[in-house]
């Protein structure tokens, strides 16, 4: 049975495992509007359990507070797709987890729910690495809703593996 998913985010979720396991480095991921798809991609490979350390969907604000510990009037003041949440979910999926790095992806994958400054295809990723800056992108992707969510996983995986490659 092939994967419900561009063949592309197979391809970068095995060479972000493999980058990871060179370099001993373990992964969480906090996921929004792609709702596991990056964690599932990851399973997919086998012997991903010893890179992937955990998991959070947070698909709601009440999600993104109680699991990640991202502040409610934090997502008042920005909206829950805003690079300062992203970034927030990210830090928090390092702070919850065992792991050295963490990514979160927060956006609009549509049809609805786009608003003006923010329409659909706005999306915001974050990666979060133990002492180190966590480094976060804006995104305005294009096409329907599995396109979108599939091009944010593409996204997160090719900047976890950035910074799974700065790890020695």
């Amino acid at each position: 049975m092939s994967p419900i998913w561009p063949q592309e985010l197979s391809v970068s979720a095995d060479r972000l495992l493999e980058a990871c396991r060179t370099r001993r480095a373990t992964l969480a991921v906090a996921e929004s509007c792609t709702g596991g798809l990056i964690a599932a991609a990851l399973t997919s490979i086998a012997g991903s359990s010893a890179v992937l350390e955990r998991g959070f969907v947070t698909y709601s604000n009440a999600a993104k507070t109680e699991m990640l510990g991202v502040p409610a009037p934090l997502i008042e003041a920005h909206g829950a797709v805003s690079a300062e949440v992203a970034e927030a979910m990210a830090e928090g999926a390092l702070a919850h987890s065992r792991a050295g790095l963490a990514a979160s992806v927060t956006g609009i994958a549509g049809p609805n729910g786009g608003v003006p400054g923010k329409p659909v295809g706005t999306v915001f990723i974050a990666v979060a690495k133990k002492d180190a800056p966590t480094l976060w992108q804006e995104h305005h992707f294009a096409g329907d809703r599995a396109a979108i969510r599939a091009a944010s996983a593409l996204a997160v995986l090719a900047l976890l593996l950035e910074r799974a490659e700065e790890t020695r």
